[in-house]
């Protein structure tokens, strides 16, 4: 052989171990990130999950891919965004956001595709699992539960506002919780004695209406049922409840940063965090039918001084005393 057709197959024999190198490297493992909201609202929550996968050993672009879906507060489009990543053949949905994005996204994951959620409402009493500790199939994730503490929402409401004897409940007709919620509530408010007005609204344009619906029942203080529509117009739904003089009770803190008065309810940040862990322990082998939904253990009451000058209160001790944050 010549010593330049040597050269030459050396050369060519170099080239090719790059490329056969990556045909065996294998395939980055990528996560469907399903959401109700946008990317915008929602910012503090998608750096939580990231977060959490960093804990667990996952960077974006580096040892995961992540395809993101936000249906923007459409509710609808949720179940195609959630077919979509179907059929991208994610390794893992992670669906968080509220409630809504993890009914829409279960019947439509494969039992082989697993589904790692975050949500306010009960998995259990809407069929998402089977039980806490033992979810069952291809379903695990995060309870933080907020969906259930209507009945602590109006007791804190009152006791900031005794002299309040009708009280507005805004809730958004289209989420899997408004049964739930609407029972919870009407029983409460009939045990305080106090009259219950409930408002819909489940598009931005519905907000305005909504008010003026309350002004005209004369309600005297607020109470919003959490959710992903809720969450996403919380600068305008905190700004119209200044507006028209009401004190209103939220279960995210993310309402009293955005200028509302009080809050109950648990870190949806860490939730999802805790969403990220999950999902790395799934990418590396663990099944989600062998990891209990995990619960949220701690409630964080939140008040907003400000937004309490601006409507005329003065915030009882008791409840300043519990307070676990107040912004001046």
């Amino acid at each position: 052989m010549q010593r330049r057709e040597f050269i030459g197959l050396l050369s060519g024999a170099a080239a090719a171990w790059p490329l056969a190198a990556r045909a065996q490297r294998p395939a980055m493992p990528m996560i469907g990130f399903l959401h109700p909201g946008s990317p915008e609202a929602n910012a503090k929550f998608v750096a939580g999950f990231r977060k959490g996968l960093g804990e667990g050993g996952f960077i974006e672009g580096s040892n995961v891919a992540i395809e993101s879906r936000f249906a923007e507060s459409h509710l609808d489009r949720l179940p195609e965004l959630a077919a979509d990543l179907v059929r991208r053949q994610v390794n893992v949905v992670a669906a968080t956001g509220g409630t809504s994005s993890v009914v829409a996204t279960k019947p439509v994951v494969p039992l082989t595709m697993p589904l790692v959620f975050a949500m306010g409402g009960d998995p259990v009493k809407l069929g998402i699992v089977d039980s806490l500790a033992r979810p069952g199939g291809n379903v695990t994730g995060i309870a933080f539960l907020v969906n259930g503490l209507t009945a602590k929402h109006l007791q804190l409401l009152l006791e900031l506002a005794p002299k309040a004897m009708v009280v507005g409940f805004l809730v958004n007709p289209t989420d899997p919780n408004l049964a739930s919620d609407t029972q919870q509530a009407q029983e409460a408010a009939r045990a305080l004695g106090h009259k219950l007005v409930i408002v819909n609204a489940s598009a931005e344009s519905d907000l305005e209406p909504a008010f003026t619906m309350l002004a005209g029942e004369k309600a005297d203080a607020l109470f919003v049922q959490v959710g992903p529509f809720t969450a996403e117009h919380r600068t305008k739904i905190t700004a119209l409840a200044a507006r028209h003089a009401l004190p209103a009770i939220y279960a995210l803190r993310e309402f009293v940063d955005a200028g509302g008065l009080m809050s109950y309810g648990t870190d949806i940040t860490d939730a999802n965090r805790q969403l990220g862990i999950y999902t790395g322990r799934v990418l590396k082998g663990t099944k989600p039918a062998d990891l209990p939904v995990m619960q949220s253990t701690k409630f964080e009451l939140v008040i907003n001084l400000k937004a309490a000058r601006a409507l005329g209160l003065d915030i009882p001790t008791s409840i300043l005393l519990r307070a676990d944050e107040v912004i001046e």
